[in-house]
């Protein structure tokens, strides 16, 4: 679906946008009471003043991702170097705030704790904190300074090689994207291992069922094979996919799944959740993960590896 543009924010007032809404009614679950500060009509002052953010609901934005939030702000005026998300996490799941980066890597997000947002919002208008800092500081949950684990693998930061991307294909399934094209021949290797392309550019879109191992679910996924997305990063991935398509995730073959360790390891990217957040897994491993977040039955951070902890997916092995 397409969703229309933001108001054009005032200078130096970032917007708190309400992305999920229940019979027409916006649900901003606990966090306008938990964010502390003061209300002046459509604005909450926080932070002793040092925050004015101006509160944005409509339907319109109803289920709006990440990601997409780059894509609807409106040219030609002030726009603020972030955003905030009261998304579905924060109404029905008691997540802290999405913050979502507008200004280094359009699209990337970053939790906040909700009593913290003033603070931290603060520090990012000010440049005291930079997006990079709140990526850097995640734990496994995408929270900045949260109090789950550290990732065993960082979400890359600093400049990305290249912008201007084009679009991804719009799909309501996963996307697997080539984003390194140093080793053709371990391209073909990682098709080959994920059952083959079709004619259409899909792996695993004709499985037997009775053939399916449930404790190895083979990928279902539209394959992206195009020099227009070498070295695309992680973070740079929520802003490509369009709004059209509930996309369950992308996968990036990577410098990563190529290297001399030959475990063809992908590096999976958070579209809803923590936007540009990345899970590591064995190409054998992602085909489950698809399965599981396609029927809500696990979460994203699931299968982000903690560090100096062996990963639930390799007992057994």
């Amino acid at each position: 679906m397409a969703f229309p543009e933001l108001p054009q924010p005032a200078p130096g007032e970032p917007q708190l946008l309400c992305t999920s809404y229940d019979r027409g009614k916006a649900q901003w679950g606990g966090l306008l009471r938990e964010v502390g500060g003061r209300r002046e009509g459509d604005l909450l002052v926080l932070a002793d003043g040092r925050v004015r953010l101006r509160l944005v609901e409509s339907t319109s934005w109803d289920s709006l991702d990440g990601g997409n939030v780059p894509a609807i702000v409106p040219e030609g005026g002030p726009v603020p170097p972030v955003a905030v998300l009261a998304d579905g996490a924060v109404a029905y799941g008691g997540d802290g705030p999405l913050l979502v980066d507008l200004a280094a890597i359009p699209g990337r997000g970053v939790r906040v704790p909700s009593e913290r947002l003033g603070e931290i919002l603060a520090d990012v208008l000010d440049g005291t904190l930079t997006f990079d800092d709140l990526v850097r500081g995640m734990d496994v949950r995408g929270m900045y300074q949260g109090g789950d684990a550290e990732p065993e693998f960082t979400t890359p930061t600093g400049p990305p090689p290249r912008t201007g991307f084009p679009a991804l294909p719009a799909s309501d399934m996963a996307l697997l994207v080539r984003a390194c094209f140093d080793d053709e021949d371990g391209w073909q290797a990682l098709l080959a291992e994920l059952g083959g392309v079709d004619e259409d550019g899909w792996v695993g879109s004709d499985l037997d069922v009775d053939q399916i191992d449930p404790d190895r679910f083979p990928l279902t996924a539209l394959v992206v094979d195009d020099r227009a997305f070498e070295d695309l990063q992680p973070g740079q991935v929520p802003a490509l996919v369009p709004p059209e398509e509930h996309t369950t995730m992308v996968m990036l073959a990577d410098a990563r799944t190529f290297g001399q360790d030959g475990d063809r390891t992908l590096t999976v990217v958070d579209l809803h959740d923590t936007p540009g957040q990345i899970a590591v897994l064995p190409w054998a491993e992602v085909g489950s993960m698809a399965c599981n977040l396609e029927i809500a039955n696990m979460d994203f951070h699931e299968f982000v590896a903690e560090k100096d902890v062996r990963p639930w997916w390799l007992d057994g092995q």
